[in-house]
């Protein structure tokens, strides 16, 4: 007799993550298309706001179509089964910003931070708790610090009150066995209570590889994007995610065909530029860079006329991290620079 695996928490970030990918315009009436589709097909949680979380909207990272009280209240009026989830960045998200979002009908937050920057999480995790909202801490570019160092920064978000710490690989770039050493160490010491979450990209092609590393390493909570929908290369693909776990008996509880007919019918047309890997979005992963970066740098490439490899090399050579976006043009005017000297040199 099969004894049944645990229940996984399917959280879909089309609608957050996969604003990068749409420079942050979905309009009203597709964010409620897409929510009624996943919230069909039994999602525990979607995640909705602007891609670098509430209150990201700005020059640095762009302005979106709406508001993220407009567009989280969109999507909460038509839930009846998922989760209505925000992203709230510390320094760019404040607790005025999380109260707004929970107005709106969000009740559970992902406070998300640089994988060594924890401490800036404690009062937003704090508050969001006594809101009464399902919190998690959220460690981003988490393949930059060796995994015991990670472990730490867990442990500071855990002590803060966060039910769930996630392994955020934003920039793609970890190999199976490093989620599974990371996602492992967490699991066995952080509390028995507090879930394990997994959070990849696709940037080396590794997403659904890496997103089942981490839930056979004792990972309950699972991010993936129809159609890959996201930054850089995209996120975990959701429908391919669910193929996989069902070929190896996961129960996860989502309705396979309708997430493949929403990926395909819905979110797929909808991409201005393919979300895919290709030499750019492949350079993330190979580079070690912040998947968000990706745009950014081809349009400075576009502007200054660098190869966006050659920026985002540098890029991840310099360390960049989220909210450095405004570093990157001044990173392709130095290769400009240093291109000319070159060629002076001659």
């Amino acid at each position: 007799m099969t004894v049944p695996t645990p229940k996984l928490y399917i959280q879909d970030v089309t609608l957050r993550d996969g604003m990068h990918a749409m420079r942050h315009q979905y309009s009203l009436e597709t964010v409620v298309a897409i929510a009624r589709a996943l919230d069909a097909a039994k999602m525990d949680a979607i995640e909705i706001t602007h891609g670098d979380g509430v209150a990201g909207g700005s020059f640095n990272y762009g302005f979106g179509s709406h508001t993220d009280h407009a567009w989280i209240e969109a999507v909460s009026d038509v839930l009846t089964h998922a989760v209505t989830t925000v992203l709230l960045v510390p320094g760019i998200g404040t607790k005025h910003d999380l109260k707004d979002a929970y107005a709106a009908g969000a009740r559970s937050v992902r406070v998300a931070t640089h994988c060594t920057e924890a401490d800036v999480s404690k009062q937003h995790i704090a508050f969001a708790r006594e809101l009464g909202m399902d919190t998690i801490g959220f460690l981003m570019m988490a393949h930059m610090i060796p995994p015991a160092a990670l472990l730490e920064q867990a442990k500071l978000m855990e002590s803060y009150g966060a039910q769930c710490v996630y392994v955020v690989d934003s920039s793609g770039a970890l190999l199976p066995e490093q989620v599974a050493e990371r996602v492992k160490l967490f699991r066995a010491e952080l509390k028995p209570e507090t879930q394990i979450g997994i959070h990849t990209h696709h940037n080396l092609t590794l997403g659904v590889a890496n997103a089942v590393a981490g839930i056979q390493n004792g990972a309950v909570r699972v991010d993936a994007s129809l159609a890959g929908m996201g930054a850089g290369a995209g996120n975990a693909p959701l429908e391919a995610l669910i193929a996989v776990l069902d070929r190896m008996g996961f129960n996860h509880g989502c309705d396979l065909f309708q997430l493949m007919d929403a990926a395909d019918d819905l979110v797929r047309p909808l991409q201005d530029r393919p979300v895919r890997v290709d030499r750019e979005s492949l350079s993330l992963g190979y580079a070690g860079v912040y998947s968000s970066f990706l745009r950014h740098a081809e349009r400075a490439s576009q502007t200054y006329g660098i190869d966006t490899r050659e920026i985002l090399v540098e890029l991840g050579r310099r360390k960049m991290v989220g909210g450095q976006e405004d570093m990157i043009v001044d990173v392709a005017l130095d290769l400009v620079k240093a291109k000319a000297q070159g060629r002076a040199a001659e």
